[in-house]
């Protein structure tokens, strides 16, 4: 007659088992818990038999194999959907444009009228309530040619246009700037402020980095980095 020892976990067999398989469901494992337990109850001694906390513990065992299996695959259906609204997201954005991390802006010339300039917006993301707002606009070589005060403002993502003049109303040259910006609070505590740049959406990316949002000249960026989106 085959026994099994009773001090032998159906936990510790079932593992033992499921190592020798090159593959095993976790559906084929509860199966093997199942089968070894009802194996244990029929061939232990019956002048000691298992007791409830032992069968209690067996059948716990045999819960959290199942518990985890729906949770994995609850996660997988969870995932899925967040993959496919991503996509759909990123789709809907082509052709528009969006602030993402960056202090470029870059000026151009009208091509109707020369002494007007075309500037590339940027923005703001200020994360807490300021007193006092300043931008600074640099050209390439460090120099501020642009300051400008925005006094007291909210925390929120704020979309920025430049006239492309410096401040004695002269326009500047076509080419790339940097902007930084300097918030503080009452009392004259720095609050957390990042700077945004512009770019357009020319198609969406799929990469081994995940979903990325093609900007043209301007690279890729991901999803998660986009602050605003402001249209075409």
């Amino acid at each position: 007659m085959t026994t099994v020892d009773q001090n032998t976990s159906t936990t510790g067999l079932g593992l033992a088992q499921a190592g020798q398989g090159s593959s095993i469901t976790a559906q084929g494992l509860q199966d093997q818990f199942l089968k070894l337990l009802v194996t244990q109850l029929q061939n232990q001694d019956p002048l000691n038999p298992m007791q409830n906390a032992e069968l209690t513990s067996q059948m716990a065992q045999i819960a959290t194999v199942e518990g985890v299996n729906n949770l994995k695959n609850t996660m997988l259906a969870i995932s899925g959907q967040i993959d496919v609204s991503q996509s759909m997201n990123a789709v809907s954005m082509i052709g528009k444009g969006v602030l993402i991390p960056g202090t470029k802006i870059k000026v151009g010339v009208d091509g109707d009228n020369a002494a007007e300039r075309v500037v590339t917006p940027y923005g703001l993301d200020l994360q807490a309530d300021a007193q006092k707002v300043q931008v600074r606009i640099s050209d390439a070589n460090g120099a501020v040619v642009r300051t400008i005060e925005m006094g007291e403002q909210k925390a929120g993502v704020y979309t920025l246009d430049w006239d492309g003049k410096n401040d004695n109303g002269v326009a500047m040259e076509p080419g790339a700037y940097t902007v930084s910006v300097l918030a503080t609070d009452g009392d004259s505590k720095k609050v957390n402020a990042e700077v945004l740049s512009y770019g357009m959406v020319k198609s969406v990316a799929y990469s081994t980095d995940g979903l990325r949002l093609d900007l043209g000249l301007d690279g890729q960026t991901s999803m998660l980095d986009v602050r605003k989106v402001i249209g075409a």
